[in-house]
């Protein structure tokens, strides 16, 4: 289980990289005025989001659903701190499809926020993060 363990917090680590970087691509994004740079920011976004950010989010879940079910469930299925940190999950799972529609919305030139927005926007996942480690690490319930 340590083998899950680890790949778990390898992907959760891609993951929020990925989380981290796309609002601050999407900052800029929304600052550019050139036609090439507005571009060259779709492509960024769309590699970003499809290449690296959404398998990392996939494998995040599988290699949690797996400690879940396997070590987990037996271990801590009532305990608080584990339903809130998966709360948080599903949180952190709508952001980054709420990532998606907006990558969409900047590729087909709909983007309707500006870069204080995104500035704000790209705050969440910090509280999320911090959010989860403490639930993980203190189990404070």
């Amino acid at each position: 289980m340590l083998w899950v363990k680890a790949f778990h917090i390898i992907f959760m680590v891609t993951w929020f990289a990925a989380l981290f970087y796309l609002p601050r691509l999407f900052v800029y994004h929304a600052m550019t005025e050139d036609r090439d740079g507005i571009e060259r920011f779709k492509v960024m976004e769309r590699k970003l989001y499809r290449g690296i950010m959404t398998p990392g989010m996939v494998l995040t879940v599988v290699f949690g659903l797996w400690l879940l079910f396997d070590y987990a469930w037996s271990a801590y299925a009532h305990s608080a701190w584990l339903t809130v940190k998966l709360m948080l999950v599903l949180v952190l799972l709508a952001y980054h499809f709420y990532c998606g529609r907006l990558v969409k919305a900047f590729a087909e030139d709909k983007n309707q926020h500006g870069h204080v927005f995104y500035r704000w926007f790209n705050e969440f996942p910090v509280l999320l993060l911090v959010a989860i480690i403490i639930l993980v690490v203190v189990k404070p319930f």
